[in-house]
C-alpha cells in the first residue's frame, strides 16, 4: 500500500519543499497524508478538465508544477476548481519553484531538452540557483538556434531576437525568467531562453547584444512532467502513473 506520505517523502527527496521561494505555496494542498493511493495524473497545471481525465483514469492524487492554492482563499464556490477537487475526492500535491530549482528539476530538464552541457547556475535568488547556462554541441548562426529551440521544445510558435554574433553559450529559465536578461549577459550568454518576457526586458536584451527565444510559459517548463512521472514510477511500482493528455495552454498560432 502506498500512501499520500510516501509519494510526498520521495518528492521531498527529489525537491525539497523547503527550497520553494517564500512568495510560493507548496507541498500537499489538498488531502491527507494517510490517504491510500492506487492511480495519480501528473500535470503542469489542475485545470477543470485535468479534474475530468483524473476522474475518468479513477486517479484520487494529481501531482502539478503550478499550486492549487497560490494567494490565500478569501472564499470558496461549489464550482471552483479547489471544490471540484475536494467534491471528486482527489488530492493535490504541487510542487513549484521547490522543483524549479532542484538538481534534476524544471531548469535540468529544459536544458537537457537543449543539449547544453557544462551547465552552471544562472544566478542565486533566496541562496536558490535560479536558471542554468550551458555551452551548445556546436555554434549556430541565431535562426538556426531558433529552429533548433522550437524542434526541441515541440513549439507551434515561438518569438525571437537577432544578433551578428554566432549562438554557443546559452542561458535558460523556465516561465517567466525575463528578469534576469542581466544575469545572462554577466554569464557571457549569447542566448537566453525563457518565457513570457516583458517588452522592456527585451528592449534590454538587445542593448546588451543578447538574442532572446520567448518560448513560452507551458513548452519551457512542461519539459518536466513527463520525467517526473518515469521518477515517480520507477518508485512506486504498485501505483499507476500518467501524464495528463488534456492539459495546454490554449493558445493557436497563425
Amino acid at each position: 500500500m502506498t500512501t499520500i506520505k510516501q509519494i510526498y517523502d520521495f518528492l521531498n527527496d527529489f525537491a525539497p519543499f523547503e527550497n520553494s521561494l517564500s512568495f510560493d505555496n507548496t507541498g500537499l494542498l489538498i488531502g491527507n497524508f494517510e490517504t491510500e493511493i492506487k492511480k495519480v495524473l501528473v500535470a503542469l497545471d489542475i485545470t477543470s478538465k485535468v479534474i475530468d481525465e483524473a476522474v475518468s483514469m479513477g486517479a484520487n492524487l494529481i501531482i502539478t508544477h503550478h499550486p492549487i492554492i497560490f494567494k490565500p482563499l478569501k472564499n470558496l464556490k461549489f464550482d471552483d476548481i479547489a471544490s471540484k477537487m475536494i467534491i471528486n475526492g482527489i488530492n493535490a500535491i504541487c510542487a513549484h519553484t521547490n522543483l524549479d530549482v532542484a538538481p534534476k528539476g524544471v531548469n535540468f530538464q529544459l536544458a537537457k531538452r537543449l543539449s547544453l552541457s557544462n551547465l552552471i547556475p544562472l544566478t542565486h535568488e533566496e541562496n536558490q540557483p535560479m536558471g542554468l547556462v550551458g555551452t551548445l554541441e556546436k555554434e549556430m548562426a541565431p535562426k538556426e538556434f531558433a529552429e533548433f529551440v522550437k524542434e526541441n521544445l515541440e513549439c507551434n510558435g515561438l518569438r525571437y531576437t537577432g544578433t551578428n554574433r554566432k549562438i554557443k553559450k546559452v542561458g535558460v529559465c523556465s516561465g517567466s525568467g525575463g528578469c534576469f536578461v542581466k544575469e545572462a549577459k554577466k554569464q557571457h550568454c549569447d542566448a537566453f531562453v525563457t518565457g513570457e518576457i516583458k517588452h522592456s526586458d527585451i528592449l534590454l536584451a538587445g542593448e546588451l547584444d543578447l538574442m532572446i527565444v520567448d518560448a513560452g510559459h507551458y513548452k519551457t517548463e512542461n519539459v518536466i512532467i513527463e520525467p517526473l512521472c518515469n521518477e515517480l514510477s520507477k518508485r512506486f511500482k504498485d501505483v499507476d502513473f500518467a501524464t495528463s493528455k488534456k492539459f495546454t495552454d490554449n493558445i493557436n498560432y497563425l
